[in-house]
C-alpha cells in the first residue's frame, strides 16, 4: 500500500509543507533566543592631547582620563634629548602617570619658514638638506629603539595662515581665515616662488630618504596637511600648498607604498579644504581610514569651508561630530582623537578649561558610539 494512503487510513495526519516550515522557524527562533549573545565590539578610540607634557599637565590629564598623548618636541636638533636614553626617559616619565606616549613630534613643525627648525628640507637646498634629513633618520632610529611607535611632522613653508579672529560663544575668540581678506604682503615669502612641481620635488626627496628607515624600524610617520588649503591656480604669496586638498593628500600617500606612511589626519584642516564639510567630511574619513592611512586625528570643528572659515568649540560647528565618531568606529580606527585647537576664553590660562571641555566631549562621544549596537 502507498505510504500516504496507509497513514490516512490509519487515521494519522500528515503536516503540510507550510506547517513544517512554521515549526522549523519556531525552533530556530527558540535556538537563537537561548544562544549566548555576542556583545558588539567596542571601538578602540582614545582621547589624546599634544605638546604639553610637564609633570603638572600629565597629572591633570591623568585625572581627566586622558591616557594617551603626543609629547612636546624633545629638541630642535639631534642632541641628548633625541638620544635613545633621552627618549626612553621621556617615555618612562609619561608612563609614570599612567599615560602612554603614543607619538613624538619631529623638528618639522607647522612654523613659517624663517622659524622652521630644519628650513633647508623645505627650501630644497642641498647639501644642507641632506645633512638635516640624515639627522631626521637618526631620530627615527632612536625613537624606535626607545619604544615610541609614531612620529608626526609637517612639510610647511607658510605655517598656519590666519586672518583676524572672530568672536564666538560667550565672547571666546577663535582662529579664522578668509582668503579675500588676507594681506599677501610682501608678495613672496623668504622661500621665493614655489610652484607645485617644486613643492612635490621637495616632499618626494624627503620621503624617498626617510621612509626606508621608517620601514626598517617599523616607525609610523604621520604627516599633517597644509593649513589652510589655498587656491590651486593662485597659491598664497607665491607658494602652492600641495597638501591643502584631498587630491593632494591622495597623491602624497601614493609617493611611497608603505604601511608606515600616513597622515596626522587633522579633521579641522581637511574640513577647511571642502566646500561643504558638514556633508563631505565623512566620506573623506572613510577613504583614508579604510586604507589604514589615518595614524592620528586632530578632532576639531569649524564653520564655513574652503577659503572662508573659522574654528569653533567642538559642539558648535558645521560638522556632526557624533556622526564623525561613528565613521571612525566603522573604519576600525584605534588611535588618538585630540582637540588640537580650541577657542580662547578670557581668563583661561593655557586654554586648559577649553581643552578639558573638549576632552570630556570626546570621551562622551566615544562612550555613545560604543553603546550603539
Amino acid at each position: 500500500m502507498h505510504r500516504r494512503n496507509f497513514i490516512r487510513l490509519a487515521g494519522l495526519s500528515v503536516p503540510t509543507g507550510a506547517v513544517i516550515e512554521s515549526r522549523v522557524a519556531a525552533r530556530l527562533r527558540e535556538s537563537v533566543a537561548s544562544a549566548p549573545q555576542k556583545a558588539t565590539p567596542k571601538a578602540k578610540l582614545k582621547v589624546g592631547h599634544q605638546h604639553l607634557a610637564t609633570n603638572e599637565a600629565l597629572k591633570l590629564f591623568a585625572a581627566l582620563g586622558v591616557n594617551n598623548i603626543c609629547s612636546d618636541l624633545p629638541s630642535a636638533k639631534l642632541d641628548a634629548a633625541w638620544s635613545i636614553e633621552g627618549l626612553t626617559m621621556l617615555r618612562e616619565r609619561v608612563e609614570s602617570f599612567g599615560i602612554k606616549l603614543d607619538c613624538v613630534p619631529l623638528p618639522l613643525s607647522s612654523a613659517y619658514i624663517t622659524r622652521h627648525e630644519n628650513p633647508a628640507i623645505m627650501l630644497g637646498k642641498s647639501p644642507e638638506r641632506d645633512r638635516q634629513i640624515d639627522e631626521i633618520c637618526e631620530m627615527i632610529r632612536n625613537a624606535a629603539r626607545a619604544g615610541i611607535p609614531m612620529l608626526k611632522y609637517n612639510m610647511s613653508i607658510l605655517g598656519v595662515v590666519s586672518t583676524e579672529p572672530v568672536t564666538g560663544r560667550g565672547g571666546a575668540k577663535s582662529r579664522a581665515f578668509s582668503y579675500a581678506k588676507a594681506k599677501q604682503e610682501p608678495s613672496l615669502t623668504e622661500a621665493g616662488p614655489v610652484n607645485e612641481d617644486a613643492y612635490w620635488e621637495r616632499i618626494t626627496y624627503f620621503l624617498k630618504r626617510v621612509m626606508p628607515v621608517a620601514d626598517e624600524y617599523k616607525m609610523k610617520l604621520a604627516c599633517h596637511p597644509h593649513d589652510p588649503g589655498m587656491p590651486k591656480d593662485k597659491g598664497y604669496r607665491g607658494v602652492h600648498t600641495v597638501l591643502g586638498s584631498v587630491d593632494g593628500l591622495k597623491k602624497f600617500l601614493a609617493i611611497v607604498n608603505s604601511p608606515h606612511h600616513g597622515l596626522n589626519f587633522c579633521q579641522g584642516t581637511v574640513s577647511e579644504m571642502l566646500a561643504k564639510p558638514g556633508v563631505e567630511i565623512f566620506d573623506v574619513i572613510r577613504y583614508f581610514g579604510s586604507r589604514k592611512k589615518i595614524f592620528n586625528v586632530h578632532f576639531r570643528n569649524i564653520r564655513g569651508g574652503f577659503l572662508d572659515f573659522h574654528e569653533t568649540f567642538i559642539d558648535n560647528g558645521d560638522v556632526d561630530m557624533l556622526k564623525a565618531m561613528r565613521v571612525y568606529k566603522e573604519i576600525g580606527y584605534d588611535g588618538m582623537l585630540m582637540p588640537d585647537h580650541v577657542p580662547k576664553i578670557e581668563g583661561d590660562t593655557g586654554s586648559l578649561q577649553a581643552f578639558a571641555y573638549s576632552f570630556g566631549y570626546i570621551k562622551a562621544l566615544i562612550a555613545a558610539v560604543n553603546a550603539e549596537s
